[in-house]
């Protein structure tokens, strides 16, 4: 699409380039902060320059956060007892937002990809290692269930064998509302074997 001004093409590309966003929404977007009289442009551009400022890694768990360590990590009202595994900070937040899980937490950065050239020392399995003390009784694989997620539970699986600590899979298949006749066979063979006794 031809613009008027190379400004704005430059900031629908960019905004495109965001996950989710097309062109078009880009577009809208752009043209809804040129509007006279607003100061969203202002306010997107000052969280945008606050975000790459403050935010940084926290040292225990390697969540995102303002103040290191994170809230989740200076928080005494925790269960030191277990450490939930998951790959991403957008991982653990989705299990935050869930409500029920209160323990610890352990961001990987990533799972084994060996076609994409990452392996175990390009995500934080040492640091889990170096974390699990006699205080720790669970350690709670969370990671997506994708063929480079699986690698990865089950390498984490076979490091933390010989360690005296329960390690538990979160369960996988029909997700609640879903009809048997809209999921695949991998995910019904997943939630069969995954089965609980009512």
């Amino acid at each position: 699409m031809e613009y008027s001004s190379q400004t704005l093409e430059n900031l629908v590309k960019a905004f495109a380039k965001l996950p989710g966003i097309g062109e078009k929404s880009a577009q809208r977007i752009a043209l809804f902060l040129l509007q006279e009289g607003t100061n969203e442009g202002e306010e997107l551009a000052r969280a945008i320059l606050d975000l790459k400022a403050n935010v940084k890694r926290c040292s225990i768990c390697f969540n995102i956060t303002d103040e290191d360590p994170c809230p989740i990590c200076r928080d005494p009202g925790r269960d030191n007892r277990t450490i939930c595994v998951v790959e991403e900070p957008k991982d653990l937040m989705i299990i935050e937002k869930a409500g029920n899980y209160h323990g610890r937490y352990h961001v990987l950065g990533g799972v084994l990809s060996p076609l994409d050239g990452v392996s175990e020392e390009d995500i934080r399995v040492k640091e889990l290692l170096d974390r699990i003390n006699s205080e720790v009784k669970e350690i709670i694989i969370a990671t997506n269930p994708t063929v480079e997620g699986e690698m990865t539970a089950a390498y984490l699986l076979k490091l933390l064998k010989n360690r005296d600590v329960k390690v538990t899979r979160i369960a996988r298949g029909i997700p609640f509302g879903g009809a048997l006749e809209f999921n695949d066979t991998v995910t019904i063979a997943k939630a069969l074997e995954g089965r609980v006794e009512m």
